[in-house]
């Protein structure tokens, strides 16, 4: 039987990442993420459900969410579901969470940056790329829509069906 494990999550960061390295020396953080759903119930109103759910990102992965990500920033992750055993005090325990293969930070001008600070000034010159102080790129959310440049024809408004 095939199996597929793939997790995409858009949520909020509950608290601010604490960047810690392992003995080989590769980053590694921990970020708690709140998930909101909005979902009519069978009387119709209207309830707002939250869910919590624990993220593990590694690498330079971890050391952009150090730097850039803080207690509140919206954050789409991209992963797989892992689930941890251990036994303490003679009971077995276990919990499931995320381990986050890449992240997009999607705060805006403003919003996000290094500990509230706004996105880098080489980031907003670039047009949705940054540089990390180490020099590394690192994806920063897209770049704003400025509709068709000139020089070239994407279609007439009458071309479109409705």
């Amino acid at each position: 039987m095939a199996s597929f494990n793939r997790v995409v999550l858009l949520g909020n960061v509950t608290r601010d990442p604490e960047l810690r390295y392992i003995a080989s020396g590769t980053a590694v953080t921990d970020i708690g993420l709140a998930v909101n759903d909005r979902r009519k119930t069978a009387t119709g109103e209207w309830v707002e459900e939250t869910t919590f759910v624990d993220v593990t990102l590694w690498g330079r992965t971890a050391e952009v969410a150090g730097e850039y990500v803080t207690k509140g920033s919206p954050i789409l992750i991209e992963g797989r579901l892992k689930l941890d055993t251990w036994e303490k005090d003679g009971k077995k325990n276990s919990k499931l969470r995320v381990v986050g293969e890449r992240m997009q930070l999607l705060g805006g001008r403003g919003e996000g940056g290094p500990r509230g600070e706004g996105r880098p000034a080489k980031a907003r010159a670039a047009g949705g790329r940054g540089t990390a102080p180490g020099g590394d790129d690192f994806p920063q959310s897209e770049p704003d829509y400025d509709g068709p440049q000139s020089g070239g024809s994407v279609g007439a408004d009458d071309d479109i069906p409705f």
